[in-house]
């Protein structure tokens, strides 16, 4: 009996999150299928088993799993190269078997090396890329498909912004101010913020399906024709949805090329969803962890499932985890609502969902947007210093210019780069700056020394003048590379003899050696003698 009211409780927590995220995720699919040249019903699959089967199996609580904006260049490719999207799904369910065996040896864990403002920058270049590219349809220029996470993904047009506002078309923009405008309400108006069981995203979208229909109605020109809304296949019957689904052509095992677009999927599929469990950990206003190992599995599992059926591809996706978290979502219960939906309304009201305008969608969208992309986010950062900042930022630029893999590539390499810089630095320091005058200098050892740090101890090793008094201090510290310790012995024993510099260790021990106990024992003894 408790479980059951449990159940219920949170089926009232999660309803209006589920709505928002089928809302959003609805035109994502079918415009994702689109770009990459697939039956429009493969990403309403994908969605569906995304949502149901990803989400149940999930220990995520917030993010949503369904057809991969990343994915679409893969899976257009190898369509063509194939010629036949029948052959295509054996490579997905090649896809879903590696993610399995991964999620099995534990590869998840990959997701702990990602650094919080890689991950921070991630999300702000997402949002960015939502707001700039749901612009064209708030204002009713709907030349590009939904889903599309790329800026230049067609390649740089330089009329872009005079097509744009040359297609403006005002019943659009008139939608999208009353969508923003309700959702503002309904974020900020205490006593409609408390009526959880009817989200602001319902509101606008039915009060953009009735704008519209004024508007028709009224024979006014501000009427929003079919090209601005959403557009879903529309069975005559349930026959008719079985003649939609395609299934795999089992012959394509046989084939080479699906065996290597398999493999391909499978990392990058992978990549993706660890890069977004990452980031909506960091949504969840509990800050629960998920288990990336087990979120492998569920992905195996979705992706074998989906392209045994039909569907597309798929992964756990910012967007649709973005808008799930920001519209309260407390577990993974929103997911599988979202999914449940996409199936129930597909199925028995596809037409009513096409009269859905995209301007209202687009307000929805950029609300998300500028959620992930706050201007509190980038001075954050900003206050935490240039070694937490430049990563961050260079990850959204890279991210909104380039994409989301390469952006994230580009920011852990500035982030490694800075780790090392930052080791080198921080190896020892000096009790004396000045070497030429320096008489006796003491070089302290911090609590790792790394064969990284040896160059630069060479070079003040180098600057010091015959005579001098060196001090080396390595009391505090836990482990030094057998590189150093050599550069140190060499120093100890050949040079400060022939210059009479006197050497003095405190306390080196045994334990620092990472080669042979035997090889370098005397290294001690010299260092004793010298002291």
């Amino acid at each position: 009996m408790k479980k059951a009211k449990s159940m219920i409780g949170g089926i009232k927590e999660n309803f209006p999150s589920g709505l928002v995220v089928f809302l959003v995720a609805l035109p994502l699919c079918l415009g994702i299928a689109l770009a990459s040249g697939a039956p429009p019903l493969s990403g309403i699959i994908a969605g569906i088993v995304g949502g149901l089967v990803v989400g149940f199996i999930s220990s995520s609580n917030v993010s949503v799993s369904g057809p991969a904006a990343g994915l679409t260049a893969i899976v257009l490719t190898a369509i063509t190269d194939l010629g036949a999207f029948e052959l295509f799904l054996c490579a997905g369910i090649i896809a879903g078997l590696i993610q399995l065996i991964l999620g099995f040896v534990r590869a998840g864990s990959i997701s702990n090396y990602f650094p919080n403002n890689v991950i921070e920058g991630m999300l702000a270049g997402i949002g960015i890329i939502i707001i700039l590219k749901q612009i064209p349809h708030a204002l009713g220029f709907d030349q590009d498909f939904e889903g599309n996470e790329s800026l230049f993904a067609n390649g740089f047009n330089p009329n872009y912004f005079t097509e744009l506002f040359g297609g403006i078309h005002v019943g659009a923009i008139i939608i999208t101010l009353v969508s923003v405008g309700i959702l503002l309400a309904w974020e900020k108006v205490p006593v409609l913020k408390k009526i959880k069981m009817l989200p602001g995203a319902l509101v606008a979208v039915t009060a953009g399906i009735l704008l519209n229909y004024l508007f028709k109605i009224s024979g006014s020109s501000l009427y929003i024709g079919s090209e601005h809304l959403v557009n879903l296949p529309v069975p005559e019957s349930f026959s008719d949805i079985g003649n939609l689904i395609i299934l795999p052509d089992f012959s394509g095992f046989l084939n080479p090329k699906v065996w290597i677009v398999g493999g391909t999927i499978a990392i990058v599929a992978s990549i993706e969803t660890l890069l977004c469990i990452e980031a909506t950990d960091r949504l969840d206003v509990r800050r629960r962890i998920t288990d990336t190992n087990l979120e492998l599995k569920a992905q195996g599992i979705g992706n074998l499932i989906s392209s045994v059926i039909g569907g597309l591809p798929m992964t756990s996706v910012v967007v649709r985890s973005s808008a799930n978290a920001n519209a309260g979502a407390t577990s993974k219960l929103s997911a599988m609502i979202h999914g449940a939906m996409l199936l129930v309304c597909v199925l028995s009201i596809p037409f009513i969902l096409n009269l859905i305008p995209l301007a209202t969608l687009a307000a929805v969208l950029i609300l998300v947007g500028y959620k992930l992309a706050k201007p509190t986010t980038v001075k954050h950062f900003w206050n935490k210093g240039k070694y937490q900042f430049i990563p961050f930022i260079a990850t959204i630029l890279a991210v909104v210019f380039l994409d989301l893999l390469k952006g994230v590539g580009i920011g852990l390499l500035i982030s490694v780069f800075y780790i090392l810089q930052g080791n080198m630095k921080r190896a020892y320091y000096l009790s004396r700056e000045e070497l030429d005058d320096a008489d006796e200098i003491t070089i302290k050892l911090a609590e790792e020394v790394s064969f990284l740090n040896k160059a630069a101890l060479k070079k003040t090793l180098k600057n010091i003048k015959p005579g001098s008094t060196v001090i080396f201090d390595a009391r505090s510290t836990s482990y030094i590379a057998g590189d150093v310790l050599d550069l140190i012995q060499d120093f100890a024993n050949i040079r400060a003899k022939e210059e009479e510099i006197d050497v003095k260790l405190l306390g080196f021990k045994t334990s620092y050696r990472d080669y042979d106990e035997d090889e370098h024992s005397h290294i001690l003894v010299t260092h004793r003698r010298a002291m």
